[in-house]
């Protein structure tokens, strides 16, 4: 099981009703956070979930409305008695950032590890967590990520007969191990069968449509992406300033295929985005205007 939460929604700057846009993410007891602008920390006590087993930061980009609750969120882990390393990911320059805004939280009582993306597409695995990390189209260095756990397929035991598979390996390589015995490494797939369909979140912000979303999103559960504009006039804007609209996103999603659209990091001028959803489902229906704390339990299909 995958919970996630969208724990606000905003672009540029917090409102009373509305903080700013990041995602958090629960899978087998180890939470995975994107972006963590102003408020993220409130959202999340807001939300009910834990500080403790925030296990992986990934930062979009540099820009304050996605890393200046950064502090904040080191501290509240630091109170709740962590004492793990921390896993944060994103852009070059990320180390340096980092320790800039550690200047007012310079003692925690565990380590941050950096992963600083150079390549164009960087793929990572920690804590259970799959993670596609994938260049966008902002002003500045911005990543998008899909998030994956995936699932094997079942225990075949005629293939692991076929394979001639000792008897007494047969549940350890169920479970994902490889194993050598008298000199041949027997590997999980000696014994199951095609993968099975696992789970899929994709996140990205701050961008105009690029091929590598329409990529990584592909058949993902659910695509969170922005929706800066709702109007249609506002495309000159989105051009200009390298965000997206309302509708350029519903295309992102009918192109990906995935199952479920949530708009987030709406421009402060948009009070109520659901007016502009209409148009937008006549391009991909199953669209959200998705408001803070939006939440989702993705289960494995039988």
């Amino acid at each position: 099981m995958l919970d996630l939460c969208l724990l606000g929604t905003g672009g540029m700057m917090p409102l009373p009703y509305r903080w700013l846009t990041s995602l958090m993410l629960r899978y087998n007891g180890s939470s995975l956070l994107i972006d963590c602008g102003e408020g993220t920390q409130i959202s999340i006590r807001e939300k009910g979930w834990s500080f403790r087993p925030l296990d992986v930061i990934c930062i979009t980009h540099f820009h304050g409305d996605h890393i200046s609750g950064l502090p904040g969120i080191l501290l509240a882990m630091a109170n709740s008695d962590r004492t793990e390393p921390l896993l944060m990911i994103g852009p070059k320059g990320l180390t340096r950032v980092v320790n800039s805004l550690r200047v007012i939280a310079p003692e925690l009582p565990f380590k941050i590890e950096f992963i600083e993306l150079t390549e164009n597409e960087q793929h990572i695995e920690v804590c259970g967590y799959h993670i596609d990390a994938f260049k966008v189209n902002h002003k500045i260095t911005c990543y998008g990520y899909s998030i994956s756990i995936p699932r094997a397929g079942l225990f075949d035991v005629e293939k692991a007969k076929a394979n001639d598979v000792p008897l007494k390996l047969w549940n350890r390589l169920q479970k994902g191990e490889s194993i050598e015995l008298d000199g041949r490494v027997y590997e999980p797939s000696l014994v199951l069968g095609e993968p099975r369909k696992g789970l899929k979140v994709t996140y990205t912000t701050d961008t105009r449509p690029t091929d590598s979303i329409r990529k990584n999103a592909k058949n993902s559960d659910i695509f969170i992406c922005e929706g800066m504009y709702g109007e249609q006039g506002d495309i000159n804007n989105a051009v200009k300033y390298k965000h997206m609209t309302f509708e350029e996103a519903a295309g992102l999603a009918r192109d990906a295929e995935v199952r479920e659209l949530w708009l987030t990091h709406y421009s402060p001028a948009i009070n109520h985005p659901e007016i502009f959803m209409e148009n937008v489902r006549k391009i991909f229906a199953n669209a959200h205007a998705a408001k803070d704390r939006r939440s989702a339990e993705l289960n494995f299909e039988e």
